[in-house]
């Protein structure tokens, strides 16, 4: 699937810090979109052991992103890194299909 979301390697190697920080190899990242947020709509970040079914899943350096049927027309296309700033760190979107955001980088709207 050539839109499916990008998993990026400093998000897979951060994910793969957490997994290996709590003793849980094979921890997969799972990205979803809520309702929500002062734009629409607001990515939620989550760390699970096991796919659903209908999950789709991105690898990257042996990490996976688990991305439900519901959420992926909103991110198709996108990619989803691990960003240091001066004070904050986090996993963050950039969304193709976001018309507008949020100042806080964590809502959008299509």
């Amino acid at each position: 699937m050539d839109t499916a979301p990008r998993l990026m390697p400093a998000a897979a190697a951060r994910v793969a810090v957490i997994a290996a920080r709590q003793g849980k190899p094979g921890l997969k990242l799972r990205l979803a979109v809520d309702g929500g947020g002062c734009a629409g709509f607001q990515y939620k970040f989550g760390l699970e052991s096991d796919a659903a079914a209908d999950d789709l899943a991105v690898e990257t350096d042996g990490v996976t992103m688990l991305i439900d049927p519901d959420t992926l027309p909103f991110v198709a296309g996108a990619e989803v890194d691990y960003v240091e700033k001066i004070g904050a760190a986090a996993f963050e979107v950039r969304n193709p299909n976001a018309a507008s955001g949020c100042g806080c980088g964590s809502s959008f709207s299509v």
